[in-house]
C-alpha cells in the first residue's frame, strides 16, 4: 500500500480507500453486517488508513460498523471522513428520492447538529474530516454552511472540512472551490475511466489552491469490474436499478468498449485494478474509495495502490 498527504492541509492516507457506503444495509440490495466488518477488518490488514462515509449511509449504520471494526482494532493512522447535508432525522414520506426519506438541510445549526451526532455514533472527539454532501447549488451558494465548518473546527470537533460534490455537477459548481477554498480542505468528486468531466475545470483548480482530492464511484457502482452485462438488472432495493437502468448500463457499456485496449494492456491486473489506476493517474487526485461488501472485493481493489499510475499516454479518450 502506498500513501500520500490528501493535499496541502490534508492528513496523510493510503492511495485506496474504503468506500462504507454499501455497508450501511441501505441502497445495495442486502448485505450481512458480519460480512461487512470482515471487509473492513481487511481493508485495515491491507494498510487502509482512509475510510469514507456518511451519516445517511444507512441512516447511521455504516457509522456504527465502523465504530465497532475501529473499537476493535485501535483508531491508531486511520482516518475517517463521514458527511453531512442529507437530513434524514427530520424528513418525511413526501421527502422519497428512492434512497429513503431525505432531504437537503444545510443551514448552519443543522450541520454542527449533525457533526455531533456523527461523533456519538463513530465514538470518536473529534471528526477527521467532516464533507458538505452533494448539496444543491441553492444551498452550497451562501455563507451559512462553510460557517458551520469553521465553528465546528474552531470547537474542535472537525479537523478538516471537506465538500462532496454532487455527481455531474464538476463544472457547473466548480467556481464553489474559488469562494471557499481557504475552508475547504478537501473535495469528494465522482470520476472514472468513462466519467472524466472533473478534469476541465474542477481538477485545475484543485491543484491551483491545494485541496485534497477524494474519488468517488471510480469503479462505476462495479461497472468497470467486469461483471455486468446489458442483461444485468437490479432489485428495487439497490439504487443501481436507477443509477445502471438498462437505458444507462447501455450507454455505458458502450463507452467502455471504447477504452477496451487499455484493459487489454494489462492482462494479469484485474479490471478493477485497472480502473483505480486510472483514477491515481491524474496529479489532482490523492486517494480512491471504491466500495466493498466482501473482504476478496477489498483485497482486488488494494492491490491497485502499488501497481501505481498509468502513464497519460495509454489511456484512451470516449470522446
Amino acid at each position: 500500500m502506498k500513501y500520500t498527504q490528501l493535499g496541502k492541509r490534508g492528513p496523510k492516507v493510503s492511495t485506496i480507500g474504503f468506500g462504507a457506503w454499501a455497508i450501511g444495509g441501505m441502497n445495495w440490495g442486502k448485505t450481512d453486517d458480519d460480512v461487512s466488518k470482515n471487509a473492513l477488518r481487511e481493508a485495515l490488514d491491507q494498510g487502509v488508513t482512509f475510510i469514507d462515509t456518511a451519516d445517511v449511509y444507512g441512516f447511521g449504520h455504516s457509522e456504527k460498523l465502523i465504530a465497532e471494526v475501529i473499537a476493535e482494532r485501535g483508531k491508531g493512522d486511520v482516518i475517517i471522513a463521514t458527511k453531512a447535508g442529507n437530513d434524514f432525522y427530520n424528513a418525511s414520506d413526501s421527502d422519497e428520492t428512492g434512497y429513503g426519506r431525505i432531504r437537503q438541510t444545510y443551514d448552519k445549526k443543522y450541520i454542527i447538529f449533525a457533526a455531533e451526532q456523527s461523533l456519538k455514533r463513530l465514538n470518536v472527539d473529534t471528526l477527521d474530516i467532516l464533507q458538505l454532501h452533494s448539496g444543491d447549488l441553492e444551498k452550497l451558494d451562501r455563507d451559512e454552511p462553510w460557517e458551520a465548518l469553521e465553528k465546528l473546527k474552531q470547537d474542535g470537533k472537525i479537523r478538516h472540512a471537506g465538500w462532496s460534490i454532487q455527481s455531474f455537477q464538476e463544472t457547473n459548481q466548480a467556481f464553489i472551490l474559488d469562494q471557499y477554498h481557504s475552508i475547504i480542505d478537501t473535495i469528494q468528486v465522482r470520476y472514472n475511466l468513462l466519467e472524466r468531466e472533473a478534469e476541465n475545470i474542477l481538477f485545475p483548480k484543485a491543484i491551483e489552491y491545494g485541496t485534497g482530492v477524494i474519488v468517488r464511484i471510480p469503479i462505476l457502482f462495479g461497472l468497470l469490474t467486469g461483471k455486468f452485462s446489458r442483461d444485468s438488472r437490479f432489485s428495487d432495493e439497490d439504487h443501481r436499478h436507477m443509477n445502471l437502468s438498462p437505458e444507462k448500463l447501455n450507454g455505458y457499456l458502450t463507452d467502455l468498449e471504447k477504452v477496451s485496449s487499455l484493459y487489454k494492456r494489462y492482462p494479469d491486473q484485474s479490471m478493477a485494478q485497472i480502473s483505480l489506476r486510472f483514477c491515481l493517474s491524474h496529479p489532482a487526485c490523492h486517494v480512491a474509495i471504491p466500495g466493498a461488501k466482501t473482504p476478496l472485493q477489498v483485497g482486488d481493489n488494494c492491490a491497485a495502490s502499488d501497481l501505481g499510475p498509468i502513464s497519460r499516454k495509454y489511456i484512451p479518450s470516449i470522446k
